[in-house]
């Protein structure tokens, strides 16, 4: 074997094992992550409505809601495909920024735009899209329910802690207020993603008209349905009750 083709092997091969970071779906396998990689989210959270972050450390189950809130934050298909293969994302702002506009014909304006072998394959893209929001529902939702049960026992024993500092008063409301928020922030963008993936279907029926389309309306609509009713209601932080329909 000639000294080319050694060298085009081994390129292949670095490719092929930087791969192996990301997990299902395109999401960064767990061995990958650090920690904290996530705990952004919280603060991102209660920064842009005005309110001061927890200075406590994380719980495992706190960390936990973090890491799966983000697959639902992150706007379908936003990373190159080069980014999702090694894992990489950058934090995303929250919805209560006033700079951000919520686009709903982003998504399908990128489907129909992608070149694809066959008009079938953008139906099987988006359907693939909606059944992965549909894996990730569950277990960001059973992490939430988790995390809040434990916040209103938190909030009960404010009330009989011996010595209490105000500043551990503080960081403990502060990262009441964080939790509640992050869930919320995933409600919202639940919303936004049944809002951009019906604007694609439609445009899909126009562009290429195929009876799988009614299978992709039966999956968003499975979706929808689970959005508007969570199994996780969380109580809005006074004030900054979230707008979920986009």
């Amino acid at each position: 074997m000639t000294m080319r083709p050694l060298i085009t092997l081994a390129l292949l091969m670095t490719v092929m094992l930087g791969g192996c970071a990301s997990g299902d779906f395109g999401r960064v396998r767990r061995e990958a992550k650090s920690d904290d990689m996530h705990r952004w989210i919280g603060a991102e959270a209660t920064g842009s409505v005005g309110l001061a972050a927890s200075q406590f450390q994380l719980t495992d189950k706190e960390r936990l809601l973090r890491d799966a809130a983000y697959p639902l934050i992150e706007p379908p298909r936003s990373r190159p495909a080069w980014k999702t293969v090694f894992g990489e994302y950058q934090p995303l702002p929250s919805p209560w920024r006033r700079a951000v506009a919520f686009d709903r014909t982003a998504y399908g304006r990128m489907l129909i735009d992608e070149p694809h072998r066959s008009h079938t394959s953008r139906y099987t893209v988006l359907m693939d899209d909606v059944r992965n929001d549909l894996v990730q529902f569950d277990p960001f939702f059973a992490a939430a329910e988790r995390v809040l049960e434990l916040d209103r026992k938190r909030n009960e024993a404010l009330k009989i802690v011996s010595e209490l500092s105000s500043a551990e008063r503080a960081d403990a409301i502060a990262r009441m207020e964080e939790n509640v928020l992050i869930v919320q922030w995933v409600q919202q963008c639940l919303q936004r993603r049944v809002a951009s993936y019906r604007w694609a279907l439609e445009r899909l029926v126009i562009h290429a008209p195929d009876g799988i389309a009614a299978n992709a309306d039966m999956l968003i609509g499975e979706l929808a349905a689970r959005a508007d009713h969570p199994p996780v209601l969380s109580q809005p932080v006074v004030g900054r009750a979230v707008v979920s329909k986009g």
